[in-house]
């Protein structure tokens, strides 16, 4: 919201603020402000002149005296020019003249006006209240000859109320439109602050989904590549297997990439989508392992695999996937054993172990973080997962899940 916007809505003692090049702290007035001021003016100045004409034409009244509330109104309409410095100043002035001068009561109903909008209750109360006190004071001093001091009395009560229950309408209505305006920029931020907390989650799951699924894929390039590098001279059916291992492991690398790069892509943007992995396809995923030359046991005790929840089986794959790439690496030459259970109401339990390797090997490196990322991803899935090694030197990975009834 702009400083002019705010001025429109803000009384100008809170809403104008001391800026560059006012010595003495004072907002400049805008084109708004000098066209109100003007209407202001000319408002007090047409009821000044009805009130003159009205004292002239009573032929009772002296010459010096209609001179005099010329004077005064006239100085009453152009005190109205300092009342954004000084509201209620120029307010109290002006209803202690309208006291004793008729012509200056139109320029003490704008002044009322200006308090009534531009500060709060309690001095708008005292100067209304002192505007009651001396409405009589006005018909008894200057008596109309057309009405009588009741009637007088009561209109010139009525007008200043009026005056200011109009601008504290005014004041309440620039005062919740500052509100909502406040309020919807407050729902702006914090929905610009859910939709960075949301692509950070989503940058989460998509790193996560990543790892799990490229580290099993170039684990496999990486024992197969080095095996090749340290056995030049193996014989050419093993060499041609390794060979069509890595190219499908490539392969399989770059389909699974495709996928998770095209999460990111907008909706008309994708090449279709690959069907997610599931505890049914648990068994392709042994399969392809014992392919690429790994010793794995798929003990799976689920009945029907196909029946849990989709969700629930990604996480079982992804955990069994990493561990498998894990053992893998760190313990190569070992049979691995993969254990799942589970039913609906019970929960679904997946299970990796393998034992110390017993040849040495050349270290691959990790980093950790995809048991990390399992760990999150259970989480996530309302289970958990712990891992550690075991007593006769191998490791074991093992997560709980709930599959509900």
């Amino acid at each position: 919201m702009t400083r002019t916007e705010y001025r429109w809505l803000l009384p100008s003692a809170m809403a104008d603020p001391e800026l560059p090049g006012d010595r003495r702290g004072r907002a400049r007035r805008t084109v708004r402000d000098w066209a109100v001021d003007l209407t202001a003016f000319l408002c007090a100045v047409a009821v000044g002149m009805v009130t003159v004409a009205t004292i002239e034409a009573d032929p009772t009244t002296p010459d010096g005296v209609l001179l005099a509330d010329i004077v005064v109104g006239a100085l009453a309409c152009c005190a109205l020019w300092v009342r954004r410095r000084w509201p209620f100043g120029v307010a109290v002035g002006l209803v202690l003249v309208s006291a004793i001068e008729p012509v200056a009561a139109g320029a003490m109903l704008v002044a009322l006006f200006g308090v009534a909008v531009h500060r709060p209750f309690r001095p708008v109360a005292a100067v209304g209240a002192l505007a009651l006190v001396l409405t009589p004071v006005q018909p008894y001093l200057r008596p109309d000859p057309g009405t009588s001091f009741v009637e007088a009395t009561v209109i010139g009560a009525l007008l200043p109320l009026l005056v200011i229950s109009w601008g504290m309408a005014v004041r309440s209505r620039r005062q919740l439109v500052v509100t909502l305006r406040e309020r919807a920029q407050r729902a702006e931020t914090e929905a610009g602050l859910r939709a960075e907390q949301a692509q950070r989650l989503a940058r989460e799951a998509i790193a996560r989904e990543m790892h799990d699924v490229l580290a099993h894929r170039l684990t496999l390039l990486s024992v197969h590549a080095g095996a090749l590098e340290f056995r030049p001279d193996a014989p050419t059916a093993e060499v041609a297997r390794a060979a069509g291992v890595i190219r499908d492991s490539a392969h399989e690398a770059l389909q699974d990439l495709r996928e998770i790069i095209g999460v990111l892509r907008s909706p008309g943007e994708s090449d279709g989508d690959r069907p997610q992995p599931t505890l049914a396809t648990l068994d392709s995923l042994i399969d392809e392992s014992r392919l690429a030359g790994m010793k794995v046991t798929l003990v799976n005790r689920v009945d029907e695999p196909g029946t849990a929840p989709a969700a629930t089986g990604r996480t079982v794959y992804r955990i069994a996937q990493e561990g498998l790439t894990n053992a893998r690496k760190h313990a190569p030459g070992t049979e691995v054993t993969v254990t799942v259970t589970g039913a609906p109401g019970e929960g679904l339990t997946v299970e990796v172990r393998n034992p110390a390797p017993t040849e040495p090997f050349e270290q691959v490196p990790g980093s950790g973080q995809g048991l990390i990322g399992l760990t999150e991803r259970a989480t996530l899935a309302g289970g958990s997962l712990d891992h550690g090694p075991e007593p006769d030197g191998g490791f074991r990975v093992r997560a709980s899940l709930p599959w509900p009834a």
